[in-house]
């Protein structure tokens, strides 16, 4: 299959499949650039690793999105956490409850599926709301007894590909205490949203009353990271710290109070908002967040038609600007002023 002809030859069979697929214009596109980048590795100089790497990562994301394809406009917060964690641990409990009521706000949970933090979310939020991602390690069994056997579970061979869902998929975040893989997860998701890499959520760092954990770390951390120059002051602002149950739910659902969403069109950026802003409040709002956008002006409108053709969330208002930051940070106080209305 390595010759030219016959490469063309499957390539010009897909076509027509695709052709006749129900699949839109731009993922018929996206399927063919898959394909040529197949077909370009087959033709490469990829070692049988890489191809095995390439294949059962596209094989295990494929059987991902098939799985969280039913609640795709399910809201979703994804728990991070140690799997060390036994259930006589105060933050044990503490998980219990911030996912129970995180369930009783219309959010499913979604873990690592394994023990520790994880079972606990799972135990909060129930089997019906729980949705796991695991990984293959040769000293754990599988998933936990709560979303074992479950449909919306999935397990993943690599790291990289299971952080990819964990994050994917959900609208908010709660970081517990945990070891290297969390420490790795919560930066990640740091990561993401200082570089803009992701879209704007809720980050959530929980600890118990009497036993701080994020505290102290991100208190050390960020000193050093601020006098250095090496972070912005306004990245402490992509994560909130708290040992309270109450106050890491409410920073979680008033972050959708009425913000919704972003989307860039062209370099416009809008927010999506489930309300208008009344007239004079908004010019007030532009006013106080001007400094966020290139030219120092706003404007509210409805659904552009490039969102239109995609049937993107039509129905919502929108907030349009030229945005100036590199990242996400600056985008918070804006979406603050937003959830007051």
């Amino acid at each position: 299959m390595s010759n030219a002809a016959d490469t063309e030859v499957v390539l010009e069979k897909l076509r027509e499949a695709l052709n006749n697929s129900v699949r839109s214009s731009a993922d018929i596109k996206q399927l063919l650039a898959l394909v040529q980048a197949t077909t370009s590795l087959i033709d490469s100089n990829a070692s049988s690793l890489d191809v095995k790497i390439s294949s059962n990562a596209l094989q295990e994301m494929t059987a991902a999105f098939e799985m969280f394809a039913p609640y795709r406009h399910v809201p979703k917060v994804t728990i991070f956490g140690s799997a060390r964690t036994t259930a006589d641990n105060p933050i044990y409990a503490q998980t219990v409850a911030v996912a129970q009521e995180l369930a009783s706000h219309g959010f499913m949970v979604v873990t690592g599926a394994g023990p520790g933090i994880m079972e606990a979310g799972m135990v909060g939020a129930g089997r019906e709301k729980s949705i796991g991602v695991s990984i293959n390690l040769p000293f754990e069994t599988g998933a936990n007894t709560i979303i074992s056997g479950d449909e919306k579970y999935v397990s993943m061979r690599y790291f990289f590909t299971r952080k990819l869902l964990l994050i994917k998929e959900s609208q908010a975040f709660l970081c517990l205490p945990g070891g290297f893989g969390t420490l790795d997860e919560t930066f990640e998701l740091l990561t993401l949203a200082q570089t803009a890499k992701s879209v704007p959520v809720p980050i959530v760092f929980l600890e118990i009353p009497g036993a701080p954990f994020w505290t102290p770390i991100m208190n050390a951390l960020t000193l050093i990271l601020l006098e250095q120059g090496l972070i912005s002051e306004s990245d402490t602002t992509l994560y909130t710290i708290t040992n309270s149950v109450e106050a890491a739910v409410s920073e979680i659902t008033t972050f959708y109070k009425n913000f919704h969403s972003i989307r860039f069109v062209g370099n416009t950026l809008y927010l999506r908002i489930q309300r208008a802003i009344p007239a004079d409040d908004f010019a007030a709002l532009v006013t106080a967040h001007a400094s966020i956008t290139t030219n120092g002006t706003m404007f509210q409108a409805m659904a552009t038609s490039v969102e239109r053709k995609d049937n993107d969330h039509v129905d919502l208002h929108r907030i349009g600007l030229k945005y100036s930051a590199k990242g996400f940070a600056d985008l918070r106080p804006l979406i603050n002023a937003i959830n007051q209305y």
